[in-house]
């Protein structure tokens, strides 16, 4: 489906409720207002991943400090101290859920640590598995999303046969997730499979409209025939990104964010930073700078 992230507007007011959702028209419920923040000028939202500042944050402490900062939504990161895991009973996914819809900040996305490119097969169909209970959670404490990744190429195994595998298994997860009202979102990660190339062939095998690509901001954005081509090759995928240190003068941020409003994006960049002794402060200092890179 080629529908253009501006049309996500028009779908703004769905909820996550239908099972049919694509992962466009769940991208336009996560970025819908709840409610709108004065001052606030980007048409993309700024939210934060649990990884690393966030991590010994439980819940309320991640709701308070994000909506202290202005910061509208969160990746929680699987084996982190708030505890969203599939271990989760169902008054406990509840309440996970219940405590999201009654704060300003969204829940866009599950973290998991999950991939898909081991050459072994039993490995394989773990991960798989596991990514659909993973999945299931997401639905039932309201996430959007799930974030999987590949981490790298087995050298004992072709190229091209480790991307067709990856890619065929983020098929089956998308096509499950689908069915849930949950997208799929790999993140551009992992030694050469970072290669921006690399992900776009991984997103072609899969070649399914509820999977999409997490941007990450890599030094690799950078490789062959430079950021503008590598953003391009997957630039109509990219439903999330994830943002590091923005006062890095060897990435181009600046050219990031004008290239994500030029393609239409109005989702969530989420903070992936360390932890600080006054991470609100340091969270308002980033929102500061993340607007301000967005201009001219």
């Amino acid at each position: 489906m080629n529908m253009n992230r501006r049309h996500f507007l028009a779908a703004a007011g769905l909820g996550l409720g239908t099972a049919a959702l694509n992962p466009r028209e769940t991208l336009a419920a996560e970025t819908a207002p709840k409610p709108a923040r004065e001052g606030v000028s980007s048409q993309m939202h700024l939210g934060l991943v649990t990884y690393n500042l966030a991590k010994d944050w439980d819940i309320p402490t991640i709701l308070k400090n994000c909506a202290d900062a202005k910061f509208e939504g969160v990746e929680l990161r699987t084996t982190h101290a708030h505890g969203v895991e599939v271990s989760l009973n169902a008054a406990q996914r509840a309440e996970v859920k219940r405590q999201f819809q009654n704060s300003p900040v969204k829940l866009v996305s599950l973290g998991s640590i999950f991939d898909y490119h081991t050459p072994d097969q039993a490995k394989l169909r773990k991960d798989i598995d596991a990514t659909k209970a993973y999945i299931l959670l997401a639905q039932e404490v309201g996430a959007a999303a799930v974030k999987v990744r590949p981490n790298g190429l087995p050298k004992e195994v072709p190229k091209e046969k480790t991307l067709e595998q990856i890619g065929r298994s983020l098929r089956e997860v998308g096509e499950f997730g689908q069915s849930h009202g949950v997208s799929v979102r790999v993140e551009v990660h992992g030694s050469e499979t970072s290669l921006v190339p690399n992900i776009k062939r991984i997103l072609d095998v899969a070649d399914h409209p509820n999977v999409g690509a997490c941007w990450n901001s890599n030094d690799s954005d950078l490789s062959g025939e430079g950021f503008d081509a590598n953003f391009n090759l997957i630039k109509n995928k990219i439903m999330v990104a994830h943002i590091t240190e923005l006062y890095n003068e060897k990435y181009p941020y600046r050219r990031l964010f004008a290239r994500m409003k030029e393609s239409g994006f109005t989702g969530f960049c989420l903070a992936e930073i360390p932890e600080s002794k006054d991470p609100v402060r340091l969270m308002k200092y980033y929102r500061g700078l993340w607007l301000a890179l967005q201009q001219g």
